[in-house]
Parts: C-alpha cells; structure tokens; sequence
C-alpha cells in the first residue's frame, strides 16, 4: 500500500526562557494510505505537537515531513495554508462551528476558500451532510444540534474538500459516552471507505478504534504496534 505520510527524524525544539525544550525528538513515521491511527501520549509527549507538524501548522525544527509526495517541511506560510486546504480535514474536540451559520453553510466554507463555485459548493456540502447522517438538519444552525449532530457537521466539513488526511484531535472530548460511541462508529465507517484517518487522545478506549496504535514519551516513539481487535 501506497504511503500517504512520511516523517524522517522529525525534531521541535522551543526556546523558554533560558531552557530548550524538545518537544519531538528524532520522530520517524509512516502511515498508508486508508490507514486509521491513533497517536497517544499523556501531557507533554509530544503528541499535540506532532498533530501539528502533520497537520501543517507548525513547521519543524529540523527533519522530513512528505504528505502525499509533497515535501512539507521546508514550505512557507502560505504553501502550507494551501496544502492544509487541499489535502487535510480537520475534527476539533470545540467543533469549530459558526454559530450564525446553518450546518449546510458550515460545511461550505472550506469550499468556498478554494473558489469552488457556488452551485458544486452546495452540492457538495449536502452530500457531505448526507455522508455523516444529518440530510434532515442542513438548515439547522449549531445551538439547534445536540453535541453528537455538531461533531457530524465538523466531520463533514473535514470531508468535504475531498482531503487526503483526516485529521481528529480528541474528536470525542466535549461528548457523552452514548455520542462517543456513534462518532466512533462514524469513523470506523469512514475507514471502511477508504479514508485515511488520525486521531489524537489520551482515551484508550478511543485509540482502540484505531487499527495502529502509536504511542510516544518525552517526544520520541516508544511503540507503535497494530491492533488486533480493529486490524481484523
């Protein structure tokens, strides 16, 4: 299978102060396409900030990132700002969500940044809808969702540029465990039709879903194994 991510030797290092932190120290990965990883890590691992580098964020202090053949390590603002737009949808554990705007015009934003017109925007954005179970709310605004339906409008959104990359950063944070459970079913769907996805958390429950479980320590990788239970 074709690798979607490759990260050669990835190092961040802050300056505070008088002190160097090493965020990431010597971070080596790779994930195919149509893979579903979980990364984990308690506070201060580096898995927030690994999220980032993969995410195109935050840029590294030194090292290789190749998203999907291109070079992203060494790329401006906005080179980056393009890639995060075309190649990967994001899930926050806040949803993100304008709080004026309908689901429908919510999911149309991305978008709408890469100048697709509007009637393929409106489409698309309905189809996407559609996809995550909500055809019946688009003209719902988020204070009129439960917090399962906001999520599905984010994952959505996530969707709807077609990216390479699935982003989730602790997708389920902000949900009860019965929503857990349906978002998580969602993903796991998502999987199944080929999406590449990788969530972020500190819930094992959450990492189990996944079918590679990465974990890191003081900001290098101290195992990354395939999990028996999701890999079947």
């Amino acid at each position: 299978m074709a690798s979607l991510i490759q990260v050669r030797d990835l190092m961040k290092h802050y300056v505070m102060g008088s002190e160097s932190v090493h965020a990431l120290d010597g971070v080596s990965l790779d994930i195919d396409k149509g893979d579903y990883v979980a990364i984990m890590g308690p506070s201060g691992s580096g898995k927030s900030t690994l999220m980032n580098l993969i995410g195109c964020l935050d840029t590294p202090t030194s090292g290789s990132y190749i998203l999907n053949n291109k070079e992203v390590s060494t790329m401006n603002d906005d080179e980056l700002a393009s890639i995060r737009n075309k190649e990967i949808g994001f899930v926050f554990q806040t949803f993100n969500l304008l709080a004026r705007t309908t689901a429908l015009g919510n999911v149309e934003l991305p978008l709408i940044y890469a100048a697709i017109p509007r009637g393929e925007r409106v489409q698309r954005a309905k189809d996407a809808l559609q996809a995550v179970g909500l055809a019946d709310r688009m003209t719902h605004r988020p204070n009129q969702l439960s917090g399962g339906q906001r999520q599905r409008v984010a994952v959505a959104r996530a969707l709807v540029n077609r990216p390479s990359l699935l982003l989730a950063d602790e997708p389920t944070g902000n949900l009860d465990s019965k929503t857990t459970t349906e978002i998580m079913a969602l993903f796991d769907e998502l999987r199944s039709k080929g999406n590449t996805i990788v969530v972020v958390t500190h819930e094992e429950d959450i990492a189990h879903h996944a079918r590679r479980i990465v974990r890191l320590r003081d900001g290098k990788i101290v195992s990354d194994e395939v999990n028996q239970e999701a890999s079947a």
